[in-house]
């Protein structure tokens, strides 16, 4: 289904009004009048994406993108093992098992949420928000008495592995008895904004600081990536959508090639060595430490172990996970050019998240599960939101992840190149939040103040519970009750719409011009997955698994 250019506003009001009737009756009639600007009209799908979900592109682009998005999730994935791993005693060859399990987990994962979640095309990768309760169990003094570091590694990692496997049965109960659902379904347009918007700048942490610890790579690799999507395009002609199509790949290409020079270069001999580390292309030690080929097992590390408060901590982190998924799925969704997903359909997809984290307990990944934001900017930037692109991308985690050297190969990008990536595409994904706006009246003080308050908020007690709550309470109480509290409020994205919930639910259902101002009246038929015919056609499970697994 190919989309076309928003519409030209034949149905919008004039802006303005200005007295021009004197002239108008001394200008002879075959003199056109000056047409007078208009209002852009609202859309339900976003228009401009040349796939949307159910419309596959050719196999060849089809397998390129797919492998763009792959790459795009390395990432992360290696981020945070890269993080816990040698706290925990983890030498390379550990590093390397656990970036193929989550590798491998994350595209089992993603094929599920495809075929029988959301059917968004929603990539699945490990989430940063579990990295607070995951460092309290890798620092907790009952691991203090190991001194053989492989020791200490294996029980640390049946630590965590107990913890996930608990918040994934949670994420799964939530999910699959609808208690999402019914929650979600009193969202609105107007606190979806801020939802969303978060979700992609609550991340601003993983985007320019961490370019900046390698700042002659990562600033070249954003500039380059912004110039390649955006204005190589006016200086050389393809016929095609090329550059911008494919400037992840380019970018991340040349930037590369320039890290490896200067690497070769002994640019960095005498440096820090948390600047070799950051920039040299040969410091991952991944490739040398994996395996030619590699099948992740279950419990592969032992049985887990269990421990109350460090569960309590990774229960609400997982909880955390599901709000910041939640607006990742509408962000998908407007890039899809897919109709607003329906509070059924997203408590579906949550339940199939609780499966990936269940699963990464199991095989031994260090963090749980979530909807990946990085990739849901991709879909913007690429104008392809087919459900087969993420597919193939299951397909190349999947195969990297059992052929180590090959996949240690791309996960040896240096990290500062990957967070210029992140610039871009965090932004489009807080772009998707501010896009609801034209479903609701600006004009409007409750608007406003809804719109101002949980902003502002959403910017000021994370950043509170980021820089000092931690710190004044580091020794003070239990640490799993600190990690609860700082796991919630730290999150800009729950804190945001959880304001913005709050309310637009006391004031924006007062009347039936306040359900307007809000965009609730236009919201309301796609809150019940029968109410708008579009909702099978994008939504509706494959084999007609409909039948015997209806969305309320």
């Amino acid at each position: 289904m190919t989309q076309n250019e928003g519409g030209d506003g034949g149905n919008g009001n004039n802006a303005g009004g200005g007295g021009g009737d004197g002239n108008k009756k001394s200008q002879p009639k075959d003199v056109k009048q000056e047409q007078q600007p208009v209002a852009h009209p609202a859309k339900e799908q976003l228009p401009g994406v040349q796939y949307c979900i159910n419309s596959p592109p050719p196999w060849p682009e089809a397998l390129l993108l797919g492998f763009q998005h792959y790459v795009l999730t390395l990432g992360m994935t290696v981020l945070i093992p890269t993080i816990v791993v040698p706290q925990m005693g983890g030498s390379n060859v550990e590093k390397a098992k656990v970036i193929q399990s989550t590798l491998f987990v994350s595209g089992i994962s993603t094929l599920l949420q495809c075929l029988f979640g959301t059917r968004l095309p929603t990539v699945v990768v490990g989430s940063y928000t579990y990295l607070i309760p995951i460092m309290s169990v890798v620092q907790a003094s009952r691991y203090n008495s190991y001194t053989d570091p492989y020791e200490r590694f294996t029980k640390t990692i049946r630590g965590i592995q107990g913890a996930m496997i608990i918040s994934g049965c949670f994420q799964m109960l939530i999910g699959f008895l609808g208690l999402w659902r019914n929650a979600v379904r009193f969202l609105s347009p107007l606190c979806v904004v801020p939802y969303v918007t978060f979700t992609g700048l609550g991340l601003y942490h993983l985007g320019f600081p961490m370019l900046a610890s390698c700042v002659e790579v990562g600033l070249p690799a954003l500039i380059l990536m912004v110039f390649i999507s955006q204005y190589l395009h006016r200086y050389i002609s393809t016929g095609k959508p090329t550059f911008d199509r494919f400037a992840v790949l380019f970018s991340i290409a040349i930037a590369w090639l320039f890290a490896q020079l200067l690497t070769s270069s002994t640019a960095y001999n005498n440096k820090p060595e948390v600047t070799q580390n950051s920039c040299r292309t040969d410091r991952a030690g991944l490739i040398s430490s994996a395996k030619w080929v590699y099948f992740p097992l279950p419990f592969q590390w032992g049985s887990p172990t269990f421990n109350y408060g460090d569960t309590f901590a990774m229960l609400t982190a997982s909880f955390v996970s599901l709000f910041e998924s939640t607006g990742t799925f509408y962000a998908t969704a407007r890039y899809g050019s897919a109709t607003p997903v329906p509070p059924s359909v997203i408590s579906r997809g949550t339940g199939w998240l609780g499966v990936a984290s269940f699963f990464n307990g199991m095989f031994g990944s260090v963090t749980g599960s979530a909807a990946s934001v990085e990739n849901a900017g991709l879909l913007a930037l690429t104008k392809v939101g087919s459900r087969r692109v993420i597919q193939i991308s299951a397909g190349f985690m999947i195969f990297f992840s059992v052929f180590g050297k090959f996949g240690a190969f791309f996960a040896s990008i240096p990290l500062p190149i990957m967070a210029a990536l992140y610039c871009v595409f965090f932004g489009y994904v807080s772009s998707a939040g501010l896009g609801f706006l034209q479903f609701c009246n600006l004009n409007s003080f409750r608007t406003k103040f809804i719109l101002g308050l949980s902003f502002f908020l959403g910017v000021s007690i994370p950043q509170y519970f980021t820089e000092y709550y931690q710190v004044k309470l580091d020794h003070a109480g239990p640490r799993w009750l600190n990690d609860i509290m700082t796991v919630i409020f730290a999150s800009h994205t729950m804190v945001a719409a959880l304001v913005a919930f709050i309310l637009d639910l006391t004031l924006s259902r007062e009347d039936d011009a306040a359900r307007v101002d809000s965009g609730l009246k236009w919201w309301e038929k796609f809150s019940i997955y029968g109410s708008d015919v579009r909702s099978s056609e994008f939504y509706g499970l494959p084999c007609s698994l409909n039948e015997f697994f209806p969305a309320l």
